[in-house]
């Protein structure tokens, strides 16, 4: 491969290109299975609304907060930037640590094999029931590779290999992506207003819309359970997991600032006006959702998918193949966001000493391509092990955490470095960045209450970067000596 230590990113990304990558990121398969399980969890039509409403409210919060961030710092890395000049480059190690190990890569991998799995409805040959490699022990399938899994792996590697070939490839599939599946989204909710709603299903889902009760399948009947108290909240802790996570990634537009034009003005730009139009798209299918179907519909469609179950009350026997293909596209172009935005974190880590040297290059085409090729190993690794799913539910915790010292990292800089220059501030400061702080760590402490079988093991997982960043300080320090 050809390097040149001595290329610089390119600012090539445009207000347009920087807002597709945001919305792009975001926009994965979540909306079209989450809500079967917010419906599950908090019962009635207008606490299924709430969720969705209050974690848009919440992401323009925190997208709004970042803005200001990023144009204090618009380099390479993004968030792992903000959190070392705020704090110190341990904590930043532990943020791309965890980027590395189980956010990035692993949503890459779910995303992928998402796009696999929807894949294999219009062609059946790549099912992950088609299993092409199995090691058994004792009879017992130990270990097997799917159909599924070997297409995953090929998408990753495709969009990869794309993004070596300079940024100007990845962006024009982002915004090709991203623009396609924001159009077959809203054809979705408007044809499903159109064709697919029914008076009395919106009536009845709407008749006691703040009831809060939990539902349960049990030998084919339907348990309902009354909701109060602390039992409530962690109804809502897990209902607002779904939401917030399939709003999630808006942050990988920051990981890319170097490469974006007058990034001090745009990414902050660029943020809200991602984070705005997924929330409403989010929010007006979840409306459309509640007119096509009857809640206990939605909360009990098969395999969860809500959108499959919509969109064949809407258009018929081809509604299954409709949202096979919007969500092939959306999946896709998801997967090129991540895997474009990933690899700046570690280059800059990398930069730092704290990554694999060699990622902090840049080749021929002014792009991290080892960083790139590294993510893409580590991703596929993790479709195979097919634990990806396990392995995002245990970070869940530790995301949160990172978005909170971020957003404190505003209030540490306002007092650490009160000269630096910021052409975007933080809109509603200090009231805004302190009610996602308070949101954000209420929202963990349920979730460290009801679901600890994944925060605690989380949290391990972050708590595993202490001893590699000494190590890495080590190997750092005999490179200088």
């Amino acid at each position: 491969m050809d390097i040149n230590q001595n290329n610089s990113f390119k600012p090539t990304l445009g207000l347009l290109d920087a807002t597709m990558i945001v919305a792009g990121s975001m926009i994965g398969s979540g909306i079209f299975i989450v809500t079967a399980e917010i419906a599950r969890s908090v019962g009635g039509a207008g606490w299924v609304t709430a969720m969705w409403v209050l974690a848009g409210v919440v992401t323009l919060i925190a997208a709004l907060s970042y803005g200001e961030l990023s144009g204090m710092f618009p380099k390479a890395g993004g968030q792992y930037v903000y959190l070392r000049e705020a704090y110190n480059p341990f904590i930043a190690f532990l943020f791309g640590w965890t980027q590395f190990g189980v956010i990035q890569t692993g949503t890459i991998a779910a995303v992928a094999v998402a796009f696999a799995k929807f894949t294999a409805y219009l062609i059946p040959g790549f099912s992950e029931k088609n299993i092409l490699l199995s090691f058994n022990v004792e009879l017992k399938p130990f270990f097997q590779v799917s159909a599924a899994q070997v297409v995953a792996i090929i998408s990753i590697i495709l969009l990869t290999y794309i993004n070596t070939r300079g940024v100007k490839h990845g962006k024009a599939i982002q915004t090709v992506f991203t623009l396609a599946k924001l159009l077959s989204l809203f054809g979705l909710i408007i044809f499903g207003f159109l064709l697919g709603a029914k008076a009395d299903i919106w009536n009845a889902n709407w008749q006691d819309p703040w009831n809060h009760f939990s539902m349960e399948a049990v030998n084919g009947d339907t348990i309902v359970k009354s909701l109060s108290g602390l039992a409530f909240f962690g109804a809502v802790a897990v209902s607002m997991k779904g939401s917030l996570f399939s709003s999630d990634a808006w942050n990988n537009v920051t990981f890319i600032a170097a490469e974006i034009k007058n990034p001090a003005r745009n990414i902050g730009r660029s943020l809200f006006l991602g984070t705005l139009i997924v929330t409403i798209i989010y929010v007006s299918c979840n409306l459309m959702y509640l007119a096509v179907l009857p809640l206990h519909d939605i909360a009990f469609a098969a395999n969860d998918r809500v959108g499959v179950a919509a969109a064949e009350k809407i258009f018929g026997g081809i509604g299954s193949g409709i949202i096979a293909v919007m969500i092939m596209i959306s999946t896709f172009g998801c997967n090129n966001g991540l895997i474009l935005s990933g690899a700046r974190i570690y280059y800059t880590m990398a930069q730092d000493g704290l990554f694999f040297r060699k990622a902090g290059e840049l080749n021929k085409h002014a792009v991290p391509a080892r960083g790139l090729w590294i993510q893409c190993f580590w991703a596929s690794l993790l479709c195979l092990t097919g634990r990806y799913n396990d392995l995002l539910a245990l970070v869940i915790f530790g995301v949160l955490i990172f978005y909170v010292l971020t957003i404190l990292g505003i209030f540490v800089l306002r007092r650490k470095r009160p000269d630096l220059e910021r052409p975007y501030k933080a809109i509603g400061y200090p009231v805004l960045p302190m009610i996602y702080v308070l949101v954000a760590l209420s929202l963990a402490t349920l979730l460290l209450i009801f679901e600890s079988n994944y925060t605690l093991p989380g949290l391990g997982i972050i708590l595993l970067g202490i001893p590699l960043y000494f190590l890495a300080m080590r190997s750092k320090g005999k490179a200088l000596s």
